[in-house]
């Protein structure tokens, strides 16, 4: 004889191992087998059996073996051996266990059973573990059931109705018109029943919705109506809201009836209004409704001051301490933001201050509406506000932030000269997370603006001057490149006057240079900063001829170095000392950049204010990869292809990053063979 289901559990929690627990669940197992197997369970004791066998599934163990009992419960005549028997079929079996088609028969007769509670357990049973074999053949008792006198079953018949919908789609027209007498149903419990039918209709059939259930709009919004109204439904009252359940179903379905349907969302508008204005938000209870309310709001064909009232809504959300809230809100409006986007600035401070929040899936989600809300008009305040934060964000969230900043800055930027004062703030605040895109980016603007080059290479120099101790590639790159292009554009009286505010800067050619030098000797940059060092060195030969000996010496310095592209550019860049007539063409100035192409190429498409002319013809986007490349004009290319050889008589090859220098030498050396 096997133990009691109390007994069994006191024995599994009194073991200390895992092993001594399967040692148990195994030795009852044991006994149960037996028990099955002997007969000894066909009386008092099979309920007992199956209930321990139910126990022994929720702590993971097989329990297929006792499958058969609870078949013989179900077809037992006692309301206790069913209720077990009907529990231990809804948790050991499932709609595909073969043995689930011999109990077809028990369900068919307990559906029609007097029994109100055995004919439920039936109902039960059918909605959580039915096929569709038994769908079809029990859908006429269900259906049957539904029109009943008996608001227990036409409830339970109601929500057994929504599996046999899912199961076979093509039963849906028997319950089609039910669901919707339902709606006028006294009890809330058969109420609910029918609109979650309902719902569940109007989203897998469209047809439906057109040709049947708009007509109940109006009976929905009286139910609603009578909900508000106070002193209703006490018994149904959670946190002095009354049956919040079944408004949240109903404005569920209204969203589904409203949408594309003018006519039905006119209807609709007085009592979401309603809704919006009369539930008491200050509970879970009315921020769900009220959460659905605005759902619903968005969804339908509402007017313009009903989504303005529903994005006031969620602007309260924002301000709720819950986090659970905010995410919602901020969830929301970000789907709300390209329908209406006029009443979701109206909370931006408030969605500013939530991307400064402890949490961090609140700050993303908070970032990405901010993302979406940036225009012309109030860049220059929400940039400010985001570079603020900058600094003292996370680490880990610097990234996302770093990126979006960039991407604003680059898309809505009011004037040229803002769009480089901001991009560098970003670089010296967070350079390390600055993509190679935006630095390009930056270099083509300023490529294409020639009035701003002095006033941006003067701005390059002053950073790179203040930050030449720290390590952001992306700061150091960029100003190394400029420094290199328009370098003689920092002496008194080269790079133009100085611009409004900007303070006067006295630059020798000395001083250039040095800084050069330091930029190539640090030793925790990346390697392409001393690449680009390199080549700003070398480019600057032709335009500070001054100072030819420093940087010729600041070339050769990393003959031996151990990085394979820095020693090839040492030597290539120093060989070309050695063509004294081509080297101020081969050391031209980079020619602008079609901005257009650019942003089409490295911006995935992104849609770019232009900035400065197009390109001179003949001149296509030379800027490579590594960006440290020099870049010869056409006149400078010929050239190139007429002069000199390499030491050795052999062609040197281009190196793979697409340096072209490398490749002006190869072209000189074959010109000579």
């Amino acid at each position: 004889m096997s133990c009691r289901l109390r007994d069994l559990i006191r024995a599994v929690r009194s073991c200390k191992t895992a092993a001594e627990e399967r040692e148990a669940i195994a030795k009852e197992s044991a006994a149960l087998r037996e028990a099955f197997r002997d007969g000894d369970s066909s009386t008092e004791y099979r309920h007992r059996n199956v209930a321990k066998l139910m126990y022994m599934h929720m702590l993971g163990y097989p329990t297929h073996f006792g499958q058969m009992e609870t078949l013989k419960l179900i077809a037992a005549n006692g309301f206790p051996e069913k209720r077990i028997g009907y529990l231990g079929l809804m948790l050991l079996l499932d709609e595909r266990q073969e043995v689930l088609m011999l109990v077809t028969n028990s369900l068919k007769r307990d559906l029609n059973h007097k029994n109100q509670y055995i004919a439920g357990l039936a109902l039960a049973a059918l909605g959580n573990i039915c096929s569709a074999e038994m769908a079809r053949d029990l859908a006429p008792d269900v259906e049957r059931l539904m029109e009943g006198s008996n608001p227990y079953l036409r409830k339970k018949a109601a929500l057994c109705a929504i599996r046999i919908v899912r199961k076979v789609p093509e039963l849906v027209e028997s319950f089609i018109d039910r669901a919707a007498s339902l709606l006028n149903d006294r009890n809330h419990n058969v109420m609910l029943a029918g609109v979650s039918l309902m719902l569940q209709i109007c989203e897998s059939h469209q047809d439906a919705i057109d040709a049947i259930y708009r007509q109940h709009v109006p009976t929905l919004c009286k139910i609603l109506r009578q909900m508000l109204s106070a002193g209703s439904s006490p018994e149904h009252d959670i946190g002095g809201i009354t049956d919040p359940f079944l408004q949240v179903k109903i404005l569920r379905v209204l969203r589904y009836l409203g949408r594309g349907s003018p006519e039905a969302s006119d209807k609709m508008s007085d009592i979401l209004a309603q809704v919006a204005a009369n539930v008491d938000g200050s509970r879970n209870s009315g921020n769900a409704v009220l959460y659905e309310c605005v759902q619903t709001i968005m969804g339908v064909e509402s007017i313009s001051g009903l989504r303005i009232l529903a994005v006031n809504l969620l602007g309260k959300f924002l301000a709720n301490k819950d986090n659970n809230m905010r995410y919602v809100a901020l969830n929301t409006l970000s789907k709300v933001v390209g329908v209406d986007t006029q009443a979701v600035q109206r909370h931006r401070a408030t969605i500013v201050e939530c991307v400064k929040d402890a949490d961090v899936s609140i700050r993303r989600r908070a970032l990405e509406l901010v993302y979406s809300l940036v225009n012309e008009s109030n860049i220059r305040t929400l940039t400010r506000e985001l570079l603020d934060y900058l600094v003292v964000a996370d680490a880990e969230f610097k990234p996302d932030l770093t990126a979006k900043i960039c991407v604003l800055i680059q898309r809505f930027s009011p004037d040229k000269r803002w769009q480089i004062d901001h991009m560098l703030q970003v670089m010296s605040q967070a350079g390390q997370y600055v993509k190679e895109d935006a630095c390009r980016s930056l270099i083509v603007l300023i490529t294409n603006t020639t009035e701003l080059q002095g006033y941006a290479v003067r701005a390059m120099y002053r950073n790179l001057h203040a930050y030449q101790d720290v390590a952001d590639t992306s700061l150091l790159l960029t100003a190394t490149w400029c420094l290199g292009e328009f370098g003689e554009m920092l002496l008194p009286g080269a790079g133009g006057p100085l611009l409004e505010a900007e303070p006067p800067l006295a630059v020798s050619e000395l001083d250039i240079v040095q800084l050069i030098e330091v930029v190539a000797k640090k030793s925790k940059a990346d390697s392409n900063v001393r690449e680009f060092a390199l080549t700003a060195a070398m480019k600057l030969t032709a335009r500070l001829p001054n100072q030819i000996p420093r940087l010729k010496g600041i070339v050769e310095k990393f003959w031996s170095s151990i990085q394979l592209e820095t020693q090839s550019r040492s030597a290539e860049f120093s060989r070309i000392f050695h063509f004294e007539a081509i080297r101020p063409q081969l050391m031209d100035r980079m020619p602008a950049l079609d901005e257009a192409d650019h942003s089409r190429n490295h911006l995935g498409g992104a849609e770019v204010k232009p900035h400065g002319a197009v390109p001179a013809e003949g001149h296509g986007p030379l800027l490579t990869a590594d960006g440290g490349g020099v870049v010869l004009s056409a006149g400078s290319q010929a050239a190139a292809a007429a002069s000199g050889t390499t030491s050795n008589g052999s062609s040197t090859q281009a190196g793979a990053s697409g340096d072209v220098a490398s490749s002006a030498a190869a072209a000189a050396a074959a010109a000579l063979e």
